[in-house]
C-alpha cells in the first residue's frame, strides 16, 4: 500500500534529494545527483526496490515532525509506551562526497529502535554485494558503492535493533562513492549537523520578504533552493519521477530536469525576495545550455545543460499505487513549445532589470531567440502543457511569443543595446492583433485555449501578468470569470479539460489568486491563496496537483512550479510585482485591438 504523497518530507544538499516518510523511511534517493539512478526507489514499488527505515521497533507514523527552524534538517518524533525519541535527518551541503546523516536522540525513557537498510541500485534492479569492512556496512554493485558508519552493529542483512535512552545520541552516516575510487572518510555527524543548520540559516537570512505569510514563504524558498543543482545553477522541476497525475493512470513523467519555463517563474520568486546570485547562476546556465543554434532551444535540459534526455520505461517497477509505467527521461524535450522562447527572453530580461550587468553572450542569445520567434511564431505547437496530440495554435504560446518580442523592444529602449527595434515593434503589434482576433470569443467574452476553440485553459490567466493586456481590460475580467467558472472546483483550478480524472494543477490556483487580485477582488484572492496554504503537507510542501474529491496531493513532489506560485502570489497580495510585469503594465498596451 503506497503511502500518501503528502506523507513525505524533503532532504537535500543542492546535488540530490531524498524523500522521508512519516514512518521514518527514506523511500526515494538518487545518488550522486538528482538524475542518477535511484538506490532507494520504494516510492515507486515497495521496500524490495530499496529503502532505509529508522524508527521505533513498534513502527507506525511519527507523533510529530518538522524542520529545525529555517533549515532542511528534519526532526521526526515518536511518543511510545517506553518513552520518546527523535530522529534528525539531513543531507549535509556537499563537500566532496554525498552523505546522508541520521541522528537518533533519546528524549525520555528507553525506546527500542530498529534500522532496516535495503540499498538497491539502478532503480531497484540491482541487489548489491554487501560485506563488512572494518566493522562498517559496505554495499557495492557496478559503479556504485555506499558505506554505513554507525556505532550500532548492522549485519549484512541490513536489519539491526538497539535501544536509545534519554540523553543518548546515536549517529548513522551513509556515504556514497564511486566503487572504483577510494572510500571517502565519513563526516562527524554532530559537526555536520551544526554545519548544515548554519548553511540554511545563513541562506534564508538574506530573504527580503516581510509580508503577511513569512513562514510559508521562507519554507517555499528553502525548497526552491534545495531544487537547485549547485554546480551549474540549473533549477529542477521536481526531484522525483513518475508520481502520477491520476492514481492508476499512465500520465507519469520524469521531472528531474530543468524546464526553462519553470526556471523563469522561479527567478521571479528569487529575484523578488533578495537572491540575485541564484539569478546570475541561472542566466549563465541558460547561455551555456542554449549555446549554438537558438532554433534548437529545448523545452527542458539536463542538470548540466545536456540536451539528450531520452525517455524509457522501467518495467520492473509497479509504479506509485500501481501507476505504470515508470518513466525516466522525458520525450517532451523534443517538442515545439513556442512559449519557451518567450519565457527564456522574459527570464533574461528579468535578470537584467534586477540590476545584473549586461553581458554580450546573454544579449547575443536573446537576439538569436528573437530571430527564431520572428520566423516561427505563426506555427502550431504543443503548448506549455506538453500535449502529445495534434499541434495547435495555442493562445498562451502566441501571447508568450508576443512577450518575448516585447522584452527585446524594451531592452533596446532602456539599455541602448543594438537591435532592429522598429521591426520588432511591428512584429509585436502583429502578434497582438492576431491573438485578439483569432484567440478571443466575443460571444462569451473570453480568450480560448487555441484558435477556433471554445475550450479554456488556465494559462489564459497569465495574459495580463505578462503585460499583453492591462488588468482593467474587460476581456481580461471576462477570461478570469470564464476560467473560474469552467475549470474551477471548490476553488482549485484544472489546467484544462483533459477528459480524465486528473487532479487540479496547483500553480493554476495561484494564478487564479493573482488574477482575482489584479482585477480588484483582493479579498477573494486571499481566500483562494489561504485555501492553497491549507493543502500543504505538515512540513509546508506542495506537489504538482491536488485531488479535490479525495483530499490528497498528486504528481511529482515537491514541485518547484507550485512552491514558486506560493512565493509569487504572496508577494503580489502584499503589493509587490516583478520588474518585468510592472513595466509591462505601464506600457500603455492597446485596449482598442
Amino acid at each position: 500500500m503506497s503511502r500518501p504523497i503528502e506523507d513525505y518530507a524533503l532532504l537535500g544538499d543542492l546535488h540530490t534529494a531524498a524523500l522521508v516518510s512519516r514512518e521514518g523511511s527514506i523511500d526515494w534517493l538518487c545518488l550522486p545527483r538528482f538524475d542518477s539512478p535511484a538506490c532507494f526507489a520504494a516510492l515507486l514499488h515497495d521496500e524490495s526496490a530499496g529503502s532505509w527505515q529508522l524508527a521505533p521497533k513498534g513502527g507506525g507514523p511519527a507523533t510529530r515532525r518538522g524542520y529545525l527552524g529555517d533549515s532542511l534538517i528534519l526532526a521526526t518524533e515518536w511518543e511510545t509506551a517506553d518513552g520518546a525519541v527523535r530522529v534528525l535527518d539531513f543531507l549535509p551541503p556537499r563537500d566532496g562526497a554525498a552523505d546522508v546523516v541520521r541522528i537518533v536522540e533519546g528524549l525520555r525513557g528507553q525506546v527500542p529502535m530498529r534500522t532496516s537498510l535495503r540499498p538497491r541500485f539502478d532503480y531497484g534492479s540491482v541487489r548489491p554485494w554487501v560485506r563488512h569492512v572494518g566493522g562498517r556496512f559496505d554495499a557495492v554493485a557496478g559503479p556504485d558503492a555506499i558505506r554505513l558508519t554507525t556505532p550500532v552493529p548492522v549485519p549484512v542483512e541490513g536489519v539491526a535493533e538497539f535501544t536509545v535512552a534519554e540523553g543518548e545520541r546515536v549517529p548513522f552516516v551513509l556515504t556514497y562513492h564511486a566503487s572504483y575510487r577510494n572510500r571517502p572518510d565519513p563526516p562527524d555527524a554532530e559537526k555536520a549537523l551544526a554545519h548544515t543548520e548554519r548553511f540554511w540559516t545563513d541562506w534564508i537570512g538574506r530573504c527580503q520578504y516581510d509580508g503577511r505569510w513569512p513562514a510559508a514563504v521562507r519554507r517555499a524558498l528553502i525548497t526552491l533552493k534545495a531544487l537547485t543543482y549547485e554546480p551549474t545553477g540549473g533549477i529542477l522541476a521536481a526531484p522525483t519521477t513518475s508520481l502520477p497525475e491520476q492514481l492508476g493512470g499512465e500520465r507519469n513523467w520524469d521531472y528531474r530536469y530543468c524546464w526553462l519555463r519553470d526556471a523563469t517563474f522561479t527567478l521571479q520568486a528569487l529575484v523578488g525576495t533578495g537572491y540575485p546570485g541564484e539569478a546570475r547562476a541561472w542566466r549563465e546556465w541558460l547561455v551555456r545550455a542554449a549555446a549554438g543554434d537558438p532554433a534548437e532551444l529545448q523545452v527542458l535540459y539536463g542538470l548540466d545543460g545536456a540536451r539528450r534526455v531520452p525517455e524509457s520505461t522501467l518495467d520492473w517497477l509497479a509504479g506509485y499505487a500501481g501507476s505504470a509505467p515508470v518513466r525516466i527521461g522525458n520525450a517532451a524535450a523534443g517538442q515545439l513549445q513556442l512559449d519557451v522562447w518567450g519565457e527564456a527572453l522574459d527570464g533574461l530580461h528579468l535578470v537584467r532589470e534586477a540590476g545584473l550587468p549586461v553581458t554580450h553572450p546573454a544579449w547575443d542569445l536573446q537576439r538569436g531567440l528573437l530571430d527564431f520567434l520572428e520566423g516561427h511564431w505563426e506555427e502550431p505547437d504543443r503548448s506549455l502543457w506538453e500535449v502529445r496530440g495534434e499541434p495547435r495554435h495555442f493562445v498562451h504560446s502566441k501571447v508568450m511569443a508576443w512577450a518575448g518580442v516585447d522584452r527585446a523592444v524594451r531592452t533596446v529602449e532602456r539599455h541602448r543595446l543594438d537591435g532592429p527595434v522598429d521591426r520588432w515593434r511591428a512584429l509585436r503589434d502583429r502578434i497582438h492583433a492576431e491573438v485578439c482576433r483569432e484567440g478571443y470569443d466575443p460571444e462569451r467574452n473570453t480568450f480560448t485555449q487555441f484558435y477556433g476553440s471554445r475550450a479554456l485553459d488556465a494559462a489564459l490567466l497569465l495574459i495580463p501578468r505578462v503585460g499583453f493586456l492591462p488588468w482593467s481590460d474587460s476581456r481580461v475580467r471576462g477570461t478570469v470569470d470564464a476560467v473560474r467558472k469552467e475549470l474551477s472546483r471548490d476553488g482549485f483550478v484544472r489546467r484544462y479539460d483533459t477528459g480524465s480524472g486528473e487532479g487540479a494543477f496547483l500553480p493554476c490556483s495561484f494564478w487564479l489568486a493573482d488574477a482575482l487580485h489584479g482585477t480588484g477582488r483582493t479579498a477573494e484572492a486571499v481566500e483562494v491563496f489561504e485555501r492553497m496554504l491549507a493543502v500543504r503537507n505538515d512540513v509546508g510542501l506542495l506537489s504538482e496537483e491536488y485531488d479535490v474529491a479525495a483530499g490528497r496531493q498528486l504528481g511529482n513532489m515537491p514541485q518547484a512550479f507550485s512552491m514558486v506560485g506560493l512565493v509569487n502570489t504572496a508577494r503580489r497580495l502584499d503589493g509587490a510585482e516583478t520588474a518585468t510585469n510592472a513595466t509591462g503594465a505601464r506600457q500603455g498596451l492597446r485596449d482598442d485591438v
